[in-house]
């Protein structure tokens, strides 16, 4: 039964995310990655909540499996990610292939803390 829950949550987070990577990238002329972007951080974002929340006992084994594992597993995409980043570096683009890498750690990380934080108000 815990895969349904997986599965419910990727039906939602892959859909998602296309349509934020498209919405993203239509509005920014440049060849930087910004809906890859926006969805890692969003994902680091909500998984950072939820797992803050898990910690506080507010959130069940079942919404981190739907939300955690499935929506943010599928919200979320590292291998694109690193395709984008090796197609800046080959199109010549290695100051934006570098500053993809160390954005999207250091603001998915930051919006992981900031989850967790905002977990913790809220029920820790």
């Amino acid at each position: 039964m815990n895969w349904l829950l997986v599965i419910a949550g990727a039906v939602v987070g892959a859909p998602l995310r296309y349509l934020t990577d498209r919405t993203v990238q239509s509005r920014h002329d440049t060849v930087f990655p910004w809906g890859t972007f926006t969805v890692n951080v969003v994902g680091c974002l909500v998984l950072g909540t939820l797992t803050g929340a898990a910690a506080a006992g507010a959130a069940s084994s079942r919404l981190q499996l739907l939300l955690g594992t499935g929506l943010c597993g599928a919200l979320t995409t590292y291998s694109t990610f690193s395709y984008e980043t090796l197609r800046l570096a080959e199109q010549g683009a290695r100051l934006l292939a570098v500053a993809n890498v160390v954005a999207s750690v250091v603001a998915g990380v930051t919006a992981a803390f900031a989850g967790a934080g905002l977990a913790r108000v809220l029920w820790g």
